[in-house]
C-alpha cells in the first residue's frame, strides 16, 4: 500500500467508524456486528500507527464514541469514563503483560491482576453524597454524559442509600439479562415491532428514554465494576474496592478472578469463555485489570484508554449444520414467519435446532434451500442466526422454498402488500390472531365494550367461553360471573356494556373489524358512503379508490378482507346477534361546518376528543390531526402544545371550548 492508498483508506475508515459508532452509541441501532466494527477499528489503529501523518484528533482511535442525546441535561464527569483497549489474541494479552511487568520491575511493585467479565450493556456513573444517590449519568463521550438520574432510579438493584454516609462515584454497566431479552424480542415480534439487534442496544434504548415511566417497564439490571472517586477512604487494591462496594449494597460484577501472573490470567480468560453460556447476562469479552491502585496511577492513561487494563474480545463461534426443513408460524397479528429446522448443533455452549428466517426476502438474500449445509452463529451471543450457505456442499437434492399462499393455521389467503416484507394471514377468525383481534374489536375507538379488557379476554379464551369474535354476544351472565369471586355486579355491568355496543354506529363496527390500513377516519368515510355493511362488502376496487382518503392500497385491502369466507361468516353471526350494520338515517340537515376543517389540541372539560370530533362531523365539518394553511379553526383546551404555537404562526383562528359550545348551540 502506497501513501496515497493509505491516506484514502484511513479517511474511509475514520468516516465509516464514525458512522457506525453513531448508529451504536447514539441511535442504539447498529447496522453491523460488534466483531465487524472491532475489525474496522483494528485496521484503522494499525494504519494510523504506520502512517501517523494521516491520523486525526477526531479519529475514534483517540476518543470515545457517543454524544449527548437531545433532551437530556449534560453532565461533566469529574473522572473521565474511558473506554478499553481491545485485543483479539493471547499474543496481544501477553504483550500487554510484558509492558506492564517492565514498569512493575522498574518501580519495585508486585504485579497482580483481576480478570472480570466484560458485560455487554451501557456504561453509567452513579454519584452519592453522604450515602444518598444524587445523580446518575451515561458515559457519553467519556468527558460529558447524559443526566439519567430518574431513569436509573427505576432499576431495583441500584441502592438509593448506602450503608456508610460517604461521598462516592461508582461506574457500572446497565444490562438486560438473556432471558428477559428473549422475552422482550418475542413480545415485539408478536406486536410487529422492530426487534432489538442485541441485549446491549435493548438496554441502551431503554435507559436513554426521555420518559422514565417507559424505562421503569423495561427489565434493566446493573453490575458495578469500578470506583471512580471516593472521599475519606483509601484502598490499596481494586479487588478490595469491589468487596467494599458489595458491603455497601451494590450489585457488583459477580465474575472477578484474582490472578498472580499472566498464566493465571490466560486461564481465567479461558474459564470465562467456557462458562459464558452459563451466565445469565451477555458478555462480549474479559477485562484484565492491574489490581494495585497506586501502580495504576504510575501507569497512567491515554486520552481514550487506561494503560493499566485491556479487554480480550472473544471471536464469534460458528458451526456448520444441515437445514432440514422450513416451517411457518403465524403470530398474533397474522404475520407468517418462516422458521429453519436444523440438525441440532452446539454453538457457544448451547444446542441450536431451529432459528427464525425472518421473512421471504431474508431467505432469498441468503439463497437458502431445504437440505443446504449452512453456517450458524449466535448474534450478540444470544440469538442463533444463519450466516451463509456452504454452496460447495450442494449435491442437487436441495429443494427451493416458497412462502405459503394460504395461512397454515386457518387456510385464509396469505398476502404480501406492496412495499412490505411481511406476509400476513387475512382471516379474521384465524385462531392464531384471535386474542389480538378481540382486544382490538372491544377497544375504545372500536366497539368500546367497557370492562372487557385484555385480562378478561385472556380468561374467556382459556376457559373456552369464546372461540371467535361473535361469541362475545353469546356470553351469559353466568359465564362472566364465573371469572371473579363475587362477580355478579361485574357480570351485569359487562353484559350491559356488550348489549349497548350492539347499537353502535356503523363506522365503529368497520373500525372494529381491523381491516388493514382502515382507521377511524377512513371507517367514517366508508360508512357515510356505503350506508350498510352489505354495500361495503360488495363494493368494487374501483368505487372504493374514488372515496376521499381511500387510496389503492386501502381499497385493495378492503376487497381482500371481504372476499374471505371467514369475514362473511363473522358478519352473518354479528347480524344474527343484533349488532347494528347500517347507518341510521339522520334527519339533521344542519351543515353549518361544511367546508371547514377543525384541529383539536389540549384537554377539553366537557367533551372527549372523539365526542367533539363527532359533533363537528355531524355538522358537516372535517377534523384533521395537524395544523396547516387549510385549517379553519384550532379548538384549544388546557395544556395546548405545539399545535397552538403553529396555529399562532399561521394566523389560524383559535377558539376556546366556550366559543365552540356557542357555535354548536
Amino acid at each position: 500500500m502506497n501513501k496515497k492508498q493509505a491516506k484514502e483508506r484511513i479517511e474511509y475508515l475514520q468516516k465509516t467508524t464514525q458512522y457506525h459508532a453513531k448508529k451504536y452509541y447514539d441511535d442504539d441501532k447498529p447496522e453491523i456486528s460488534d466483531f465487524e466494527y472491532d475489525m474496522l477499528m483494528v485496521e484503522l489503529r494499525n494504519l494510523e500507527k504506520e502512517y501517523p501523518e494521516y491520523s486525526s484528533k477526531d479519529s475514534l482511535t483517540k476518543k470515545v464514541g457517543g454524544h449527548v442525546k437531545e433532551g437530556f441535561k449534560k453532565v461533566e464527569h469529574e473522572v473521565p469514563l474511558q473506554s478499553l483497549q481491545d485485543v483479539f489474541s493471547f499474543k496481544e494479552v501477553k504483550e500487554f503483560d510484558e509492558r506492564v511487568s517492565k514498569q512493575a520491575i522498574e518501580n519495585d511493585i508486585e504485579l497482580n491482576y483481576v480478570v472480570e467479565t466484560k458485560i455487554d450493556g451501557l456504561s453509567a456513573a452513579l454519584e452519592y453524597k453522604d450515602g444518598i444517590l444524587v445523580r446518575g449519568a451515561t458515559r457519553g463521550n467519556g468527558l460529558v454524559g447524559e443526566d439519567i438520574t430518574e431513569n436509573l432510579k427505576t432499576i431495583k438493584t441500584i441502592p438509593q442509600k448506602l450503608k456508610d454516609k460517604i461521598n462516592i462515584t461508582v461506574r457500572g454497566e446497565v444490562f438486560i439479562s438473556k432471558a428477559d431479552f428473549e422475552k422482550m424480542n418475542q413480545e415485539r415480534e408478536e406486536n410487529e415491532e422492530e426487534l432489538f439487534a442485541n441485549a446491549r442496544n435493548a438496554a441502551a434504548g431503554s435507559l436513554r428514554q426521555l420518559d422514565s415511566e417507559i424505562t421503569a417497564k423495561r427489565p434493566l439490571d446493573i453490575y458495578i465494576f469500578n470506583v471512580q472517586k471516593i472521599e475519606g477512604k483509601e484502598f490499596e487494591s481494586h479487588f478490595e474496592e469491589l468487596n467494599y462496594l458489595e458491603e455497601q449494597g451494590f450489585n457488583v460484577n459477580p465474575v472477578r478472578i484474582y490472578c498472580n501472573n499472566i498464566k493465571e490470567v490466560l486461564n481465567a480468560i479461558n474459564k470465562i469463555g467456557e462458562d459464558r453460556e452459563k451466565l445469565t447476562f451477555g458478555i462480549d469479552g474479559a477485562v484484565v485489570k492491574v489490581d494495585n491502585l497506586k501502580f495504576r496511577e504510575i501507569l497512567g492513561t491515554t486520552s481514550k484508554v487506561p494503560k493499566w487494563a485491556t479487554a480480550y474480545k472473544y471471536p464469534p463461534e460458528k458451526k456448520q449444520t444441515k437445514l432440514k426443513d422450513i416451517i411457518c408460524n403465524v403470530g398474533r397479528t397474522g404475520v407468517i414467519t418462516p422458521m429453519a429446522i436444523l440438525e441440532p448443533v452446539k454453538v457457544a455452549g448451547s444446542t441450536i435446532s431451529k432459528t427464525t428466517l425472518h421473512n421471504e426476502d431474508f431467505i432469498k438474500d441468503k439463497n437458502l434451500k431445504i437440505g443446504d449445509t449452512v453456517v450458524i452463529q449466535k448474534a450478540g451471543d444470544v440469538i442463533p442466526e444463519i450466516v451463509e450457505v456452504v454452496k460447495e456442499k450442494r449435491d442437487g437434492t436441495e429443494i427451493e422454498f416458497n412462502m405459503p399462499e394460504y395461512c397454515p393455521v386457518c387456510g385464509a389467503k396469505a398476502v404480501r402488500e406492496e412495499g412490505e416484507v411481511a406476509i400476513r394471514c387475512t382471516g379474521i377468525e384465524c385462531p392464531a390472531k384471535l386474542y389480538r383481534n378481540l382486544v382490538h374489536f372491544v377497544s375504545r375507538e372500536a366497539m368500546n365494550i367497557d370492562g372487557l379488557g385484555e385480562n378478561i379476554i385472556g380468561q374467556l379464551l382459556d376457559k373456552g367461553l369464546i372461540k371467535n369474535i361473535a361469541d362475545i354476544y353469546t356470553l351469559t351472565f353466568e359465564d362472566i360471573a364465573s371469572l371473579k369471586k363475587k362477580g355478579d355486579k361485574f357480570a351485569q355491568n359487562l353484559i350491559d356494556s356488550i348489549n349497548a355496543s350492539k347499537n353502535n354506529e356503523l363506522y365503529r363496527l368497520i373500525t372494529a373489524l381491523g381491516i388493514r390500513h382502515v382507521g377511524v377516519k377512513a371507517a367514517k368515510n366508508l360508512a357515510k358512503r356505503y350506508k350498510t355493511i352489505e354495500n361495503l362488502q360488495n363494493a368494487s376496487f374501483e368505487s372504493l379508490s374514488l372515496i376521499e382518503d381511500v387510496g389503492e392500497i386501502m381499497a385493495n385491502s378492503i376487497v381482500e378482507f371481504f372476499s374471505e369466507n371467514q369475514t362473511k361468516d363473522l358478519i352473518k353471526k354479528l347480524k344474527n346477534s343484533g349488532v347494528n350494520t347500517k347507518v341510521e338515517e339522520d334527519d339533521n340537515t344542519d351543515n353549518r361546518f361544511e367546508g371547514m376543517t377543525f384541529v383539536l389540541t389540549g384537554s377539553l372539560e366537557e367533551y372527549t376528543r372523539d365526542e367533539a370530533s363527532d359533533i363537528i362531523e355531524k355538522f358537516g365539518g372535517k377534523v384533521s390531526s395537524s395544523v396547516s394553511k387549510k385549517t379553519t379553526y384550532l379548538l384549544a383546551g388546557e395544556d395546548a402544545g405545539s399545535k397552538l404555537v403553529k396555529a399562532e404562526k399561521l394566523g389560524t383562528k383559535i377558539i376556546t371550548e366556550e366559543e365552540f359550545k356557542e357555535m354548536i348551540k
